[in-house]
Order: structure tokens, then sequence, then C-alpha cells
């Protein structure tokens, strides 16, 4: 089961473009969640994830929060659901970014939101952790972006994410590690494709011929195209 503690994981804004590159090279699975009005100490909430539903009850305490899942069948948990007084439903993808275990949501209802987030065992890893360039802004401290605020009481208004080069280049990198840096010839197209350009030079760019490098670059020309049809200017 998969489940993200908002006081244990870190949030992050994500431009949804880049949200849906990621989504692109690395799928995801589903997730419902229904929550139930919190108790002075303790909060309950409902999750089904594939053919699996579980029962959680989150414990507060002086130091900080525990959480406890009870396996459920299926259909309880679907009558829960029903009965939850909120709920959400987002798209998961994990990630292994500096060796921390990192997951994109992408959240389907009550709206669309895309947030990253990331586990890490001891504080001290926390206070160490540098972001990488294609993450966006810091959301952690904000209740209006934990799961249960988005499911009582629905989306915060969510400030626009900008997909910088430097932040293509990265993520770019990070999906396929073979490749370092700037220097690879597909990160100097990426750049092109992210700036503002004419429709013919995106059409040139969509139609250029890959076929010499196919098998080395499959996964990085998919990713590329894609940004393209996601930026591509409205004509």
């Amino acid at each position: 089961m998969e489940s993200y503690t908002d006081d244990h994981h870190p949030h992050l804004l994500l431009a949804s473009s880049l949200a849906r590159l990621i989504e692109k090279a690395r799928g995801g699975h589903q997730i419902q969640q229904g929550y139930f009005p919190d108790q002075p100490d303790r909060g309950t909430h409902v999750q089904m994830e594939g053919h699996a539903g579980h029962l959680i009850l989150v414990t507060k305490g002086p130091d900080g929060a525990f959480e406890e899942a009870t396996d459920i069948p299926l259909s309880h948990a679907e009558t829960l659901l029903e009965l939850a007084a909120g709920r959400v439903d987002y798209l998961t993808i994990s990630l292994d970014i500096a060796n921390q275990r990192t997951a994109v949501l992408r959240f389907i209802s009550p709206g669309s939101l895309d947030l990253i987030t990331v586990g890490f065992e001891h504080d001290e890893q926390g206070r160490r952790f540098q972001p990488p360039a294609w993450f966006g802004p810091e959301v952690t401290a904000e209740p209006g972006y934990h799961t249960r605020s988005i499911a009582m009481t629905g989306l915060p208004t969510v400030p626009e994410v900008e997909a910088t080069n430097a932040a293509l280049n990265g993520l770019l990198d990070t999906l396929d590690s073979r490749f370092g840096g700037l220097q690879h010839p597909q990160h100097r197209q990426a750049e092109q494709l992210i700036a503002p350009q004419p429709d013919v030079r995106w059409e040139a760019e969509l139609n250029s011929d890959d076929d010499e490098d196919a098998d080395d670059l499959a996964i990085e020309d998919s990713v590329i195209r894609e940004l393209a049809r996601s930026l591509r200017p409205r004509r």
C-alpha cells in the first residue's frame, strides 16, 4: 500500500507539462481516498488502490502523527468511500531521486493539481536535501495542499509553475540518467522546443528524423515530443 502522510513527506508543486511527461514515461496507478471528520486526537480515512482496500487511522501525538492501516474487503472500502465527508482521486507515479523515495501526485478530483513528494527516514536527510531544478515551490507548510484539506474543502488557489529550460533538462536527466548535463544534443533540442517559436519551427522540430539514435534515445525522444505537443502554441 502506498500512502503519503503530509507530516513526513515534503510537498512541492510541479509544472503540469512536466507531470504529463513523467506520466507518459513512467505510467502510474490510481488511488482513491475518502476522509471522515477529524477527532481531537485522531483522523480516519479509507483508501482504495487497485483491488485493495484499507482503513487508515492517523493518531496525533507529541512526536507527530502515527499512521496505522488495516486491510478491509474491497466492497467495504467502496461503501465507506460513498459515506466519506470528502474525497480525493489521484494518480501516483513513483520515482527514485538521489536514492530517496519520491512520488508525483496528479490529482484528478476534486480538481487538477500536480505535486511531488519526497520521503525521508530521518529529519536530517530532509534538511540536507536540495530539490532538483525541475521541482516547483515547496508547499508543505501550507495546509491547503494537504490531501485531507483538498478532500474536505477543495483545491487551494494554485499558482502557475513555469516549465523552464533548466527544469526540462533536469527532468530528462532524471528519466534517463545515461546522459549527463546539457552535453547531449537532445537537451539542446529540448531548449529549442520549450522556447516560443513560429508554427513552422514547431513543425520542423516535431517532424525531425531521429532514426539514427532511435535505440539509445527512445525515452528522451518520446518525452521531448510530448513536451512539444503540450507546449505548442494554439493557432
